[in-house]
């Protein structure tokens, strides 16, 4: 019995359906990756979110101290903002939620306006942070997170190694037991920390080290379990044993039982003049920080990210975050790759820390108290480490110059400079290549290969090829616009410059994707100039944009067809007949078909194989 194939429904009801099924996974993003969900996702989604969640206990206290609120305030942004971020957000493994970037960018911008840690001081942040979402949930309504396109992997490169490398060096003073200063820079800090090395608590390195080798040997040996919640557990239970705190081991400490309570912004038009400039940049650091967060993990996990839908993610997070008490968020370079390192399979891992973090804070707070502070900075160590890709790096340096320097810009901007300069530097250089090379079209000079029967246009720079001495051929790879008209004009003269005897020029156009109104005057203008030198230019192989682009802007009208053919095969046997005949009959060369048909041709090969395709190994023929 044959089976019955199930054909989807056609039609106007069928394309609606479609219609709707489009427009409701726009507003419900996680309705798309929801079917991906088992129980051996729940699994590791349920394991990650529990180390996520306690590894943001101490962390969410010490990014609400650097903003200048009080402590709880940094729970209470990485509970409801997380969740939002994840459900309405692209990206699988992003974890959102306070972060150091943003926590000093706010204090920078509302300590002149009021007394952290003051009710007023609170306020202002809350609507701080209101106003950060919506002008991010704009832009990703709006589309705009294609520009995000223009930041190079090189950028994602070097941001992640800087980031790392910033990460670890933040951890070094609890890992080895110093109290070193803190909000110091790079050198700084490793300066503190050499000169104070020899005071290092032994205790305290030891169990740093104990949590770091833990995590390891279960990576080694059993990769299923979570390694990190399980070193973080025995490096609990082992400074238990030896009574850590008689040692100098600092411990988390218990934490205040209360979850989010509901906030209405309250503000006018004084608040918003004085705080819309400070939120323009956090919503612009914000969107920049979980944009190249989300795509580096996403190098490693192998996913698609939509930009815009970050956008919207975050937007909606810091609109929703700010109507329960949580200060501005953003995406967490140490929570995401923990969440990854963690085997996170699905946004569920955000969404379980966040409630797991809710019910730590309500259920089990006074039990963190017994959790060592070096312990949790021996985890970060490790996922620093994680994050660096060398082979990325090494494959950009060997690989090209102009990205390794973008690399090197980023990688060092953030540790000499700051996080955002490097960010904005690497994306400024990205498009300033970007610029650089499509304002550049690459001329390729062309001739027949005469060792291939069919004779097809090659690069004369790969295979020493003879040409025609009357005929120039030369492959345009590049679009003609307002940016580039400038550099192929100059390229255009170069050549006849170069090479005076050469009469005639062919532009093959196949790599020509588009021209603009200032490209139809130019192609114009230089033909004109040849002409009036007594030489002619033509061109073949044109895509239909082009052509129809030509034809609006009157400039196929103006050349004339004669300048303008199909192929390649069109174009020569046009131009042939137009050559001296006096050097043809003296040319040894002879390299197309047709010059069997000019003076002195006769017994050159009069069946020669035709000219072929600029590009493919089967060409059109030159003439027929």
């Amino acid at each position: 019995m044959e089976q019955c194939e199930f054909i989807p429904p056609k039609g106007p009801w069928a394309k609606k359906t479609e219609r709707m099924i489009e427009r409701l996974l726009s507003l419900l993003p996680f309705l798309a990756w929801w079917p991906q969900v088992s129980r051996r996702t729940l699994k590791a989604d349920l394991w990650a979110g529990l180390t996520g969640a306690v590894i943001v206990l101490p962390q969410g206290v010490a990014f609400a101290a650097i903003a200048g609120l009080p402590p709880v305030y940094g729970l209470y942004a990485a509970m409801v903002p997380v969740v939002v971020a994840a459900l309405f957000g692209s990206s699988y493994h992003l974890v959102s939620g306070p972060t150091t970037a943003i926590s000093l960018v706010v204090f920078a911008n509302v300590s002149r306006l009021a007394d952290p840690g003051s009710a007023e001081y609170i306020r202002l942040v809350l609507t701080l942070t209101l106003l950060t979402g919506m002008f991010q949930l704009g832009l990703g309504l709006a589309r705009l997170g294609a520009v995000a396109n223009f930041v190079s992997h090189s950028v994602v490169t070097g941001f992640t190694a800087g980031a790392a490398i910033l990460i670890a060096t933040s951890q070094l003073g609890t890992f080895l037991g110093l109290d070193l200063p803190r909000g110091g820079t790079f050198l700084s800090t490793w300066g503190s920390m050499l000169r104070a090395l020899p005071e290092a608590k032994p205790y305290v390195l030891g169990l740093g080290a104990f949590t770091i080798l833990i995590a390891v040997v279960i990576r080694r040996f059993w990769p299923k379990l979570p390694k990190l919640l399980l070193a973080l557990i025995l490096a609990s239970l082992l400074s238990f044993a030896v009574d850590g705190p008689e040692h100098g081991v600092l411990l988390v400490g218990a934490l205040p039982a209360s979850l989010p309570p509901f906030t209405l912004p309250d503000f006018g038009l004084n608040d918003l003049r004085r705080l819309v400039p400070g939120a323009l940049a956090v919503a612009m650091l914000g969107l920049a920080e979980a944009v190249s967060i989300a795509r580096a993990v996403a190098t490693r996990s192998q996913q698609m990210i939509d930009n815009s839908r970050e956008f919207v993610g975050q937007g909606l997070a810091n609109v929703l975050g700010s109507l329960f008490s949580a200060y501005a968020s953003s995406g967490s370079f140490t929570r995401t790759g923990l969440n990854f390192e963690a085997g996170a399979k699905t946004p569920l891992a955000a969404v379980f820390s966040a409630l797991l973090l809710a019910g730590i804070v309500l259920l089990v707070a006074p039990l963190t108290a017994y959790l060592p502070v070096a312990a949790m900075s021996g985890v970060i160590l490790l996922v620093a480490v994680n994050l660096v890709d060398l082979h990325g790096i090494r494959h950009i340096i060997r690989t090209d110059r102009n990205e390794t320097g973008i690399l090197a810009v980023t990688f060092l901007g953030i540790l000499f400079v700051q996080m955002e300069f490097a960010i904005f530097c690497g994306v400024i250089l990205s498009l300033l290549m970007y610029l650089k090379r499509t304002s550049h079209p690459n001329f390729t000079v062309l001739a027949p290969d005469l060792d291939n029967p069919r004779r097809p246009l090659r690069n004369v720079r790969r295979k020493e090829l003879k040409e025609c001495p009357q005929i120039k051929i030369l492959r345009l790879d590049g679009s003609i616009f307002f940016g580039a008209v400038n550099h192929i004009s100059e390229e255009l003269h170069r050549v006849m410059d170069s090479f005076p005897e050469q009469c005639h020029i062919l532009i093959v156009g196949n790599g020509i994707n588009f021209i603009d109104a200032s490209g139809c005057h130019m192609l114009y203008n230089e033909v004109l100039s040849l002409k009036l030198s007594g030489r002619d230019m033509f061109f073949c192989s044109l895509k239909e944009e082009v052509l129809e682009v030509l034809r609006r802007g009157l400039c196929l009208k103006r050349l004339g067809g004669e300048h303008i053919f199909e192929s390649e095969g069109q174009a020569i046997a046009h131009m042939v007949p137009r050559l001296d005949p006096e050097r043809c009959a003296c040319c040894p060369n002879r390299v197309f078909r047709e010059c069997a048909l000019m003076p002195g041709g006769e017994g050159h090969d009069h069946e020669a194989p035709r000219s072929g395709n600029a590009q493919a190994e089967n060409p059109q023929p030159a003439s027929s």
